[in-house]
């Protein structure tokens, strides 16, 4: 996905979920819903699903690291190095047990 990407509401009133379109290298536009954005090691990270799965609980996220231009612009940059995804990975988990504790 490149850094080009629009972010714009969809649903219901009061039930609107942000969702932001990526551009692929292909120049397809692809929606996205943002789940959440965590923050890990001083970075912040935005957790994705695919618009058309959103729904799915076995859907498969994507995670972006959250960047500013210089510009002052945010853009949204894959996660080359595997130990700094997975890292985001747990992290994640971590959250979504947490919240799971708290809703029992």
């Amino acid at each position: 996905m490149s850094d080009e990407d629009r972010i714009h509401k969809m649903g219901e009133e009061g039930d609107e979920d942000e969702v932001i379109t990526l551009t692929d290298e292909n120049g397809e536009d692809h929606d996205f819903v943002v789940v959440d954005v965590i923050e890990v090691s001083a970075h912040e990270y935005a957790i994705l699903l695919p618009y058309e799965t959103a729904d799915d609980e076995e859907a498969e996220a994507v995670i972006l690291r959250l960047e500013r231009s210089t510009d002052g612009e945010d853009q949204l940059v894959e996660i080359d190095d595997e130990s700094e995804w997975q890292a985001v990975v747990d992290a994640y988990e971590a959250v979504l047990d947490e919240e799971g504790d708290d809703g029992e």
